[in-house]
């Protein structure tokens, strides 16, 4: 394993330590099941500190990609079987542009399940505050740079946040909070084309404006039409990235 383990040099070494065993994980270059060699022999390999080695292996193993064991030492995963919603990010870092079909097709289904039916209760439950809230996000949106991707996929995702919580139910914000940065990685991809906020906005008109009728029935619907035409553009936005890839 001495030739894949390069001395580590940077301003954030546990950041970088995870990162590269992110990417020796996820490319299989240590495979399932591997036990890695202990904390001090990967510090003097990596040539960093025995902390910055025991606190990148605790976020490893936090992710589901390795198990710690006690008087055994740390074992490689299958992170599909023990994987949680934190390594989502880092599999989509690592592919960029080339992300698994099956992988995208899952995550898009799952937004569609989990926000259609929060648009429907936000319809139901929402008060005035979050009425108040609702209008001044797409004002804001209105009002932004489209260019300004930052501010863009911000407010993009402070409206979907306050749906969930609009919704009454208090597991789906924290859901939502959840798939904070696997979203955003996606919403600044999706935001590139500067295009694509006008078409939000209105959107998020209509959607805002079912809510403060209550009619949970049309508030879905927008909401199945909102993330049908995302994901739409998201697919032709990947696509030409991996064509530019290749080239």
């Amino acid at each position: 394993m001495k030739d894949i383990l390069k001395p580590l040099k940077s301003d954030s070494l546990v950041e970088v330590f995870i990162s590269r065993f992110e990417d020796l994980i996820l490319t299989g270059r240590i495979a399932i099941g591997q036990k890695l060699p202990s904390e001090r022999e990967l510090a003097l390999q990596l040539g960093v500190s025995r902390p910055v080695v025991h606190e990148g292996l605790i976020d490893l193993a936090a992710k589901g990609l390795v198990t710690m064991k006690p008087r055994v030492g740390t074992v490689v995963n299958d992170y599909r079987k023990g994987g949680s919603l934190a390594i989502l990010n880092s599999i989509i870092n690592y592919q960029q542009g080339g992300l698994d079909r099956n992988l995208l097709d899952s995550l898009l289904a799952t937004r569609q399940l989990v926000e259609t039916e929060t648009s429907r209760l936000a319809a139901r439950n929402r008060t005035e505050e979050h009425m108040e809230e609702f209008h001044g996000i797409v004002d804001a949106e209105e009002t932004a740079n489209p260019r300004d991707l930052k501010r863009i996929t911000g407010l993009d995702f402070s409206f979907h946040h306050l749906m969930g919580m609009a919704s009454g139910n208090l597991i789906y914000p924290l859901l939502i909070n959840s798939f904070k940065p696997v979203y955003m990685n996606f919403t600044t991809l999706f935001f590139s084309d500067a295009d694509m906020v006008p078409e939000t906005i209105v959107f998020h008109r209509r959607l805002v404006k079912a809510i403060e009728d209550k009619d949970s029935d049309r508030a879905g619907a927008i909401m199945h039409e909102t993330l049908t035409h995302g994901e739409r553009h998201l697919r032709r936005i990947l696509t030409q990235a991996v064509k530019e890839v290749r080239q």
